[in-house]
């Protein structure tokens, strides 16, 4: 989960990241491709105005003293007309009809555009960017020539098609995109580089974190950052390092407590038994010692399993592995714990595995430990349910043994602490040390195998042993 969290937060910094880079670029290149449009076509606009108010400024002072001179010149004007590769020349007459053009395919036609008609009836100098009557984008400027009396002759229009200018615009948008799109690359790069650098240091810190939940107190995370990284390094380091010597300090007192406890604990025990063979002593007495003698086995036995569990975190924990025969095991166990079921008036099933199972590596004694264990606490849990069902079964891989109560089972939130040393629930009733579990899970582990608890359908919680078939044991 945490290296699917680490991967979601470079994911969703890439991902911010990039979005906002490319929201930017994206808005830039739209105000881009806008001035380049408005830049281009009023740039064109501008020079058919200047060129169209020279050359009517040019009719009016010279050939306009007579209607006959106009129109010769006009003639004269168009055949010499030297731009006609890139623009069109018209002269239009009063009633919007072209007389001449250097264009003989418009010559004697309307355009019907909106500079002709404000030109015409203006008599000043009109712009048109827009469709032609065939439908070709163009821009058009027309400039009315003017009598000496200020009478309109005509009109003369310069027209150019916005192909060539679509086209320009086109390719500096389209160079303008691939600079964006190198701009997005850089960025991509960078973020990686970044993202590396915070979320590898990350990723050992969240491993190595890991490894001190699972126990491995005292371990040091290498510091090689001297940012806000390296102070996290430093306290996770520091914490380690205490966690460690506290926990050394709690196992070296629960260790010399047992042991101080262990001495007085047989001597109550023994005499008590002796006690007990006394028979003249009255009955109120017998029951006082025999509560003692029930209490002190019950702290005898939890002084043990804290022992067995301090030698598990000192590493002086060993097992006698031999070759066991796995099924006789638990039955011999079930044997012994359905008498002591009997008396506390539950039922105890028991379904054997129909195939044969293979012997398998373990230490016998450590492993009926275990089931008895198993044993004892779901009885605890199960006295509402009156029952317990054991089971054994096999696959290619493991030899599986479910034990199920009938009680109340755990709260989901508790599941996985249960197994943690001294933990016994928010709601526990029922006595104990709470590291029974523990100890079990730690034998099973050492085993090379598994202690699964989980909630049963309709009730109840089942623990699963799973213990290899094959060798793979901690000895």
């Amino acid at each position: 989960m945490k290296k699917r969290s680490v991967s979601g937060m470079r994911y969703k910094w890439m991902r911010t990241s990039i979005i906002i880079v490319s929201a930017l670029l994206l808005l830039v290149l739209m105000l881009f491709a806008v001035f380049c449009t408005s830049y281009y076509y009023n740039t064109v606009r501008s020079g058919l105005e200047s060129k169209a108010k020279t050359a009517a400024g040019f009719f009016e002072n010279y050939v306009t003293s007579s209607y006959n001179e106009y129109y010769i010149s006009v003639i004269r004007y168009a055949e010499t007309f030297e731009d006609g590769d890139s623009l069109e020349l018209q002269f239009i007459g009063t009633d919007g009809r072209v007389f001449k053009s250097t264009n003989s395919i418009t010559s004697g036609g309307k355009p019907e555009t909106s500079d002709i008609t404000r030109a015409l009836e203006t008599g000043t100098l009109q712009p048109y960017i827009g469709k032609s009557k065939s439908g070709e984008r163009i821009i058009s400027v027309s400039a009315p020539i003017l009598h000496s009396n200020g009478q309109v002759l005509g009109l003369m229009r310069y027209i150019t098609s916005t192909k060539l200018i679509d086209r320009q615009i086109l390719y500096s948008v389209m160079f303008a995109t691939l600079i964006a799109a190198f701009v997005i690359l850089i960025v991509v790069i960078l973020n990686i580089v970044f993202v590396r650098s915070f979320i590898e240091p990350v990723n050992e810190i969240t491993r190595m974190s890991k490894r001190i939940s699972a126990g491995s107190y005292g371990i040091q995370i290498e510091k090689s950052y001297d940012d806000e990284i390296g102070e996290m390094v430093s306290s996770i380091n520091e914490m380690s390092i205490k966690i460690a010597q506290s926990e050394k300090m709690q196992t070296e007192f629960i260790s010399s407590v047992s042991h101080e406890l262990r001495t007085p604990l047989t001597a109550i025990t023994g005499w008590s038994e002796t006690l007990l063979y006394d028979e003249q002593m009255d009955a109120e007495a017998r029951r006082g010692i025999t509560i003692i003698l029930r209490e002190a086995r019950r702290l005898t036995k939890m002084v043990e399993e804290l022992l067995e569990f301090t030698r598990m975190e000192d590493g002086r924990f060993t097992l006698n592995i031999e070759q066991i025969d796995i099924m006789a095991e638990l039955e011999d166990s079930i044997f012994t714990y359905s008498e002591l079921l009997k008396q506390e008036e539950l039922e105890m099933s028991y379904e054997p595995c129909d195939d044969e199972i293979p012997l398998i590596p373990g230490d016998p004694a450590r492993l009926r430990q275990v089931f008895l264990n198993i044993f004892d606490n779901a009885s605890k849990y199960a006295r509402d349910g009156k029952r317990i069902d054991v089971s054994i079964k096999a696959d290619s891989d493991y030899v599986i043994i479910k034990t199920r109560d009938y009680g109340d089972g755990i709260p989901e939130d508790e599941l996985e602490r249960v197994k943690m040393k001294f933990y016994k629930g928010a709601n526990a009733k029922n006595r104990g040390s709470g590291i029974g579990l523990a100890v079990c899970d730690e034998i099973i582990r050492y085993h090379g195998g598994k202690l699964i608890l989980d909630n049963a359908e309709g009730g109840g919680l089942v623990v699963t042993v799973m213990l290899p078939i094959s060798s793979s044991v901690n000895a």
